[in-house]
C-alpha cells in the first residue's frame, strides 16, 4: 500500500490555547471544521474546558479502536446494536519527563443474540491487536470488553 499523508495546522490564539485545523476536513457545509485546543488544567496557565494534546491523543486510540472494530465486525458480519468506547489516558511523569503510559479502553458493545457473545468478544480481540494507533504507540494499551444483550420485552 502507498503511504498515506494526514495534515494538521495549528495556529495559537493566546494565552495558552489555539486552533487545530486540516485542510482535508470540512463539514457539510464545506466550511473548516476547527477544534480549539489548549494547555490542560492540570498545567500551569492551563485552561479547563478545551480539548488539550492529552485528550487528542486518548481519543486517536479511541476512535482508531472503533473505526478498526467497525470494519472487522463487518468483515465477521457481526450483528450489534450499539457500540460505544470509553477511553481513559494516564499522564505520568517518569524520569523527568511526561509521559502518556497508560490508556484503558472500555468498549460496551450490545450484540443482538447470545449466541454471538463469544464471536463478539473475538472480534474486540482482534480488533485490539489491530488498531494502528495503537500498534504505533509506546503506551501501554488495555481493554476491558463489556459486551450485552438487551433482555427480550415480555409481550402481555
Amino acid at each position: 500500500m502507498a503511504p498515506h499523508f494526514y495534515h494538521v495546522n495549528v495556529t495559537w490564539n493566546k494565552d495558552r490555547r489555539g486552533v487545530m485545523c486540516s485542510p482535508e476536513i470540512h463539514n457539510s457545509t464545506a466550511e473548516r471544521t476547527c477544534i480549539e485546543v489548549a494547555t490542560p488544567p492540570e498545567f500551569p496557565n492551563g485552561i479547563p474546558g478545551i480539548w488539550s494534546p492529552e485528550h487528542l491523543f486518548t481519543a486517536a486510540v479511541s476512535s482508531c479502536f472503533m473505526t478498526t472494530f467497525l470494519s472487522i465486525a463487518e468483515n465477521s458480519k457481526l450483528d450489534f446494536k450499539t457500540f460505544r468506547c470509553d477511553a481513559r489516558g494516564t499522564l505520568e511523569q517518569l524520569n523527568n519527563k511526561y509521559r502518556m503510559t497508560e490508556i484503558l479502553l472500555e468498549p460496551h458493545l450490545v450484540i443482538v443474540q447470545e449466541k454471538d457473545r463469544d464471536r463478539a468478544l473475538r472480534v474486540l480481540q482482534k480488533t485490539e491487536s489491530a488498531c494502528l494507533i495503537t500498534n504505533s504507540i509506546t503506551t501501554k494499551v488495555t481493554m476491558r470488553p463489556h459486551v450485552e444483550v438487551p433482555a427480550k420485552l415480555e409481550l402481555t
